[in-house]
């Protein structure tokens, strides 16, 4: 059960009742005033005054406090960050693109991002503060073997940020919460998933029951470094060799074409000759999706999931998304399929910052109800 949702729901005026929640929800009147009463002890929500009746008794109405607290996130890139002030539900407020290199190493990125949150909280009272990173991040916030980011293997950026924010802290890889973002922007219909963020790198996220899976240390999702055969002796970033990401990111096609005669210079520009249908650019670019399916179709035979969701500039590709989807349909079981629903996520740039907020909300009702 996510606490963004509920508020969500009251925020947006969609309900204002526990009885609009169970309609809306579907699930029983005990379940939503049990999850109603967290919210209420945590502060989250407030329920005041009398609605209109129905022929029973008038309900106690649902609101969210108007407080002038803000949430503060910011989801890191390898070359840049996008910085938000969200408000009590967890949406975005003031939204700011910055530039900036993670290779500068841990305190000089990080005392750049807080000085840049500070100045987007405005001195208001800081209700919990997020970051997402482009590498894996274990349950206490310390990143472990990230590719690309010297210096900030062993790293604790929680330790590091609980110096200056003393406030709820989220300290997560940036594939989970685009995947918490999604939960936020599709509702709570989706609740079994696996996210696939497929740019430069590839990374994903397992969201089960509504909640994301993390595993015992806080890794679990990441495919990127799976073996495939087609990867032969490739040599991956992480040391070994033909892993995933040496034939499926948008970091190989770009090496793979140009050592094919064709001058790209970034995942765009093989998006847009994707789009042309140059037929350099789409053998590579079919060839790169089936890679992506084939171990997808490991975890979607385990899983068992509702959706795999796509993110990133080659979900944006049809010709790699097809590609992914026949594998799926080819080698996977027919009753997993029979419902899966494939498709492009709906969050758009901001799910990393949505899943800050969605995980912010949860943390303050947990720790309000331990």
């Amino acid at each position: 059960m996510s606490a963004a949702h509920i508020i969500g729901l009251v925020a947006s005026g969609q309900a204002t009742s526990r009885a609009e929640l169970a309609r809306l929800l579907g699930w029983a009147p005990s379940t939503v005033s049990a999850h109603v009463q967290e919210l209420l002890d945590a502060g989250l929500l407030l329920e005041s005054g009398e609605g209109r009746s129905r022929g029973g008794r008038r309900p106690r109405l649902l609101s969210v406090p108007a407080g002038e607290g803000v949430m503060l996130a910011a989801d890191l890139g390898g070359h840049h960050a996008r910085l938000a002030a969200l408000d009590g539900t967890g949406r975005p407020q003031k939204i700011r693109d910055q530039e900036m290199d993670v290779s500068a190493g841990p305190e000089a990125v990080l005392d750049q991002i807080m000085d840049a949150l500070e100045e987007l909280g405005d001195g208001r009272p800081v209700l919990g503060v997020g970051i997402g990173l482009p590498g894996p991040v274990d349950l206490d916030g310390v990143m472990v073997g990230p590719s690309r980011m010297p210096g900030w293997h062993g790293y604790s950026v929680r330790e590091r940020m609980s110096r200056r924010f003393q406030a709820p802290l989220v300290v997560e890889n940036d594939a989970n919460l685009m995947a918490m973002g999604e939960t936020v922007a599709r509702g709570p219909d989706l609740r079994d998933f696996v996210f696939v963020k497929a740019g430069t790198g590839v990374g994903a996220a397992v969201v089960s029951d509504g909640r994301l899976h993390r595993g015992a240390r806080g890794f679990a999702g990441d495919i990127t470094h799976n073996r495939v055969p087609a990867g032969g002796d490739r040599p991956c970033s992480c040391g070994n060799f033909g892993c995933l990401e040496t034939i499926a990111s948008g970091a190989a096609l770009v090496a793979a074409v140009n050592g094919d005669g064709v001058d790209v210079k970034s995942t765009a520009d093989l998006v847009r000759l994707a789009r042309d249908r140059h037929p350099t650019v789409t053998t590579n670019v079919r060839f790169a999706g089936r890679q992506l399916g084939e171990v997808l179709t490991t975890i979607v035979n385990f899983l068992n999931p509702q959706a795999v969701v796509l993110s990133g500039a080659l979900a944006g590709c049809d010709l790699f998304v097809a590609a992914a989807r026949g594998v799926l349909y080819e080698r996977c079981l027919p009753p997993t399929t029979q419902d899966l629903e494939i498709a492009e996520s709906v969050a758009g740039p901001d799910a990393g910052l949505l899943g800050i907020g969605r995980l912010i909300l949860d943390q303050g009702v947990a720790l309000a109800s331990s």
